[in-house]
């Protein structure tokens, strides 16, 4: 009895621990669509908004939605983060909560999650992925608060 207690114990201690933290891959997530999302987290924690757009679609055609409203293009949503984050201090630290990957094709997926910058704001967000020229790239970012 004593074994199967320490055991539920210790499972329910590991899941409060694992929920707390960062979570970046989701189930089925390629690790290569991991990594880059490692990258966007590190780039924008180490106050690089440049690095940040690494994971983004460098096309004309990448959009981003958020409470200011629809961006159309790779280099207006990268001003539109310089925009909303004009320095380091505005940036805080950002932490994601990956959900889940749901393929919808051979070579798109969405990828739900959630936000948090410090700990006072966050949301939540729909990240559909395409792979381009074998690698994972954000197409379309629906970011919420």
């Amino acid at each position: 009895m004593y074994k199967v207690l320490t055991f539920l114990f210790l499972s329910a201690l590991s899941i409060t621990i694992v929920q707390g933290q960062n979570k970046i891959h989701a189930p089925g997530m390629p690790e290569s669509a991991v990594l880059t999302m490692s990258s966007q987290q590190e780039a924008w924690n180490s106050g690089n908004i440049d690095a940040f757009m690494i994971g983004y679609w460098e096309s004309d055609s990448l959009l981003f939605v958020g409470g200011g409203g629809v961006t159309s293009g790779y280099n207006a949503t990268l001003e539109r983060y310089k925009r909303s984050y004009p320095n380091v201090e505005s940036m805080g630290y950002l932490t994601f909560n990956n959900r889940s990957w749901t393929p919808l094709g051979r070579k798109t997926a969405l990828l739900i999650g959630s936000w948090r910058l410090n700990d006072d704001v966050g949301g939540m967000y729909s990240l559909v992925w395409r792979k381009i020229k074998g690698e994972w790239h954000i197409i379309a970012d629906h970011s919420s608060n």
